[in-house]
């Protein structure tokens, strides 16, 4: 029998696997784990209301771009960045429809959208052009985001390439996104409630609808259209929750109604309208670009978020257990999340196959497997060999649970519950095709369920 050690956390001795190796070593889950949840509880607070609740400004939201893990591969710079957050502006900024020009020639359509004010141009045809001239409104504030860096952008968004090391990676590709994607209203009092709409106001103050984009009448005499790409929203059932559930993809219009999905991103016919679905956005509200796909939170689904500190004392308690590696013994550890993009000597690595973590080694590479493949020590199986790394971006988090499970193939470690989550999550690809991804990396999952739970090995001391 085994002799218990100097573990502080305490482990489980059921024997988790079939190989013969497994009986000499004592076997973890991190679950098993025994945290100090009243250290933990005092790190389960949001940024805000750690600095000063009562001087806070109003936050209505974040908006955190899928596939980086906390960061930029590059850092954060000014206004492109992999998280945005939306305060309560100091003077209201947002707009709404006033008065409406119809059948106006191209020539009088340009001379209303040069007046200083907020305009929406429909060109129905060469000799026809219908605008829309919109006026302040003192009760919202507008928040823009997209691809250019003009200034009424707030948020710079550029394409997503799945692992991506550089900013270099994503400006090879050309770009999906529109220059002016979409804009967010948040309305200035409570209950704060926010809204989306596709297209975003240029530098001229202008959206412009060309003879190409979709666009109709609708019944009440108005006009409004899609966007090339479109923008495509998804809010889950349950909220963003330990109980979310993933919903239907609709596409947004100009004037935030709600639409089904066209049959491919970009085709002239829109989708049938949605008539019992708004564009408010949720909390765990999916925006996808066609290049990006961001997500919302509320600022009170972040207060019930964990942290990065949070995150970090969960890796310090996975570290402080001392997992071994079963075949060369050597104790290994996360490295900090400031290094959460370079491979570290003592990083644990895993078998996708079975879950069974160890350091590297080159045990079971076999040259006729093309270095793609290895063989575990601890079970036989054979399968990828991948290194570990901690999912470092708090907001993807559905719960506060220990990171006790691992996307596959990328190797993003979290809880079992956002593991679970984001595996049943269709992520819009390219022009008509949706497939599940890590959030941290937006690597396509693989496998049987797109994740793993990871078994690590006790100390013999």
């Amino acid at each position: 029998m085994y002799r218990k050690s100097k573990w502080k956390c305490g482990y489980s001795l059921a024997v988790l696997g079939h190989g013969n190796n497994e009986q000499s070593v004592p076997q973890l889950l991190i679950r098993d784990l025994k945290f100090e949840k009243k250290s933990l509880a005092k790190l389960m607070f949001s940024p805000d209301q750690e600095n000063h609740p009562s001087k806070a400004p109003v936050k209505y939201g974040e908006l955190i771009v899928l596939g980086y893990n906390g960061s930029l591969p590059n850092g954060d710079r000014g206004r492109r960045k992999s998280r945005f957050a939306l305060f309560k502006r100091p003077k209201a900024n947002g707009v709404k429809p006033s008065t409406v020009h119809i059948a106006c020639t191209p020539q009088a359509a340009k001379a209303i959208s040069n007046k200083d004010q907020h305009s929406i141009s429909y060109t129905l045809s060469r000799a026809q052009t219908v605008v829309v001239e919109y006026t302040h409104d003192s009760n919202t504030d507008m928040f823009q985001i997209g691809r250019s860096t003009e200034s009424p952008i707030d948020f710079v968004v550029t394409d997503t390439v799945p692992g991506s090391q550089s900013n270099s990676d994503t400006q090879s590709v050309q770009s999906t996104i529109s220059r002016f994607a979409c804009r967010i209203i948040c309305e200035r009092n409570p209950p704060f409630t926010a809204r989306i709409y596709a297209a975003g106001f240029d530098s001229s103050k202008n959206i412009f609808l060309g003879e190409k984009a979709a666009k109709w009448k609708t019944s009440d005499g108005q006009m409004d259209g899609l966007t090339t790409n479109g923008v495509l929203v998804m809010h889950p059932r349950n909220g963003f929750t330990e109980d979310s559930k993933p919903g239907v993809w609709r596409e947004i219009s100009v004037c935030g109604n709600v639409f089904s999905l066209r049959e491919t991103r970009s085709a002239q016919q829109r989708g049938k309208m949605v008539e019992n679905e708004t564009n408010q956005l949720q909390d765990g509200s999916l925006i996808d670009l066609c290049g990006a796909t961001l997500l919302w939170r509320t600022a009170e689904g972040l207060s019930r978020t964990p942290t990065v500190k949070h995150l970090e004392a969960l890796r310090q308690e996975i570290n402080a257990a001392r997992p071994q590696c079963p075949v060369g013994f050597n104790t290994l550890a996360f490295p900090s999340m400031k290094r959460k993009d370079v491979v570290d000597e003592k990083q644990p690595w895993v078998y996708l196959n079975c879950g069974h973590v160890h350091g590297y080694h080159n045990w079971g590479n076999k040259e006729e497997r093309d270095g793609k493949d290895r063989e575990c020590p601890m079970c036989r199986s054979v399968g990828p060999y991948v290194p570990l790394w901690l999912g470092c971006e708090a907001g993807f988090y559905v719960d506060a649970g220990p990171p006790t499970h691992a996307f596959s193939p990328c190797g993003h470690v979290c809880s079992e519950k956002t593991t679970a989550y984001w595996s049943q999550i269709p992520l819009p690809h390219g022009t008509h095709t949706f497939h599940a991804a890590c959030p941290f990396c937006a690597h396509q999952l693989a496998g049987e369920q797109g994740y793993i739970r990871l078994i690590f090995q006790g100390p013999l001391d």
